[in-house]
Formats: C-alpha cells, sequence, structure tokens
C-alpha cells in the first residue's frame, strides 16, 4: 500500500512522531477509506471513534461535523496559570482539526502572543535542559511551586515517565512552554 503525505496541523508539529497517528491498515469511520494511518490520540464523541478516524478527517475538519466530536478539551485551551486567553475560532480549529496528544490528566494546550501554541514533545528532565532555562522557569512558575518542590519534580521528570512536561512552541515569537503532569 502506498501511503499518502500526512496532512500538516497548524498547531501541532509531529504527531506521527509523538505517536497520535500511527502506520495502519485501518478504514476510516469517516471517509472509509483506507490511507494507511490512523489517530490514536483522545476522542470525545457520543460514539466509539478510539483508532478509527484517519488523520485527513481530523485535518478537514470532517470527523467533527459528522461525529459532533472533539479532539482536543475546550476547557483546556488557555487560562492555565500565566497563559493567554485566545479567539473563539483558533479554540474552533484546535478542537475540531487538531490532533491531541496524550496526557495524564486532562490535556492543557499552552497560549502566547494571543495564539495557541505548537505541541512540540513529551519532555523529561533531559529533553528540557537541552530546551533551556527559560522553559523550565516558566513550567515551575505556572504552578508556583517553591524551589524544594521544584527541585523533586524536576528530578523526577523523565519523557515516558510518571512525571511528565508537554512542550509547546509559540507560533508567532518562538518561545517555548507548557506544563508538567504527573500519573
Amino acid at each position: 500500500m502506498t501511503r499518502e503525505a500526512l496532512p500538516a496541523f497548524k498547531y501541532f508539529r509531529d504527531p506521527l512522531g509523538v505517536g497520535v497517528i500511527q502506520e495502519s491498515d485501518a478504514v476510516c469511520l469517516c471517509c472509509a477509506q483506507t490511507r494507511g494511518y490512523v489517530y490514536t490520540g483522545p476522542v470525545y464523541a457520543i460514539e466509539e471513534l478510539d483508532d478509527q478516524l484517519c488523520p485527513w478527517c481530523i485535518a478537514d475538519g470532517s470527523a467533527a461535523r459528522r461525529f459532533d466530536a472533539t479532539f482536543v478539551d475546550e476547557l483546556g485551551v488557555g487560562g492555565y496559570g500565566s497563559w493567554e486567553p485566545v479567539a473563539d475560532e483558533v479554540k474552533v480549529e484546535l478542537t475540531t482539526q487538531t490532533p491531541c496528544f496524550v496526557a495524564w490528566q486532562s490535556e492543557q494546550w499552552w497560549t502566547h502572543c494571543g495564539d495557541a501554541a505548537v505541541f512540540v514533545d513529551y519532555a523529561g528532565k533531559d529533553e528540557l535542559l537541552r530546551y533551556g532555562d527559560a522553559l523550565i522557569q516558566r513550567l515551575k512558575n505556572d504552578v508556583g511551586i517553591d524551589d524544594e518542590q521544584w527541585n523533586l519534580v524536576f528530578q523526577a521528570m523523565r519523557k515516558n515517565g510518571s512525571v511528565i512536561a508537554y512542550v509547546f512552541q509559540c507560533r508567532h515569537c518562538g518561545e517555548y512552554g507548557g506544563y508538567w503532569d504527573c500519573d
């Protein structure tokens, strides 16, 4: 089977690399096509749609329209810590035409410069050190914990572990932000 090039998502850099889109011979429940990939991330709908939608039906909004589905929880967009509110049209694109990463708790979507940011990847301590001090300070400050508590959390962070960071990048200024979570 020849696989099509995946659609680009404005707010998600590499859903295949992150693992929420996977190679598959599944038939999409929305378009009834086998396109070589299936979405494996969160879906909020009345019908059970897990692992049954292709990325193209998410990108063009047809899955959201057909199944009254969303992929990102609107309540998690902006408004957390120092995050900025965003326009309703940004929330609509994010919730109905953007795949979502998998989080331990309800996902949050970092906002900056009046827009939703691009989800980059999961990160642990080692990855965060490569992103730099500005991101590390932002993660610490947004939850308002002291240095001693932060050091315990930071030392426990692993990319595939029980304490993890979710890294985003602002589409406008390039700054990194996000949040951390644990199981």
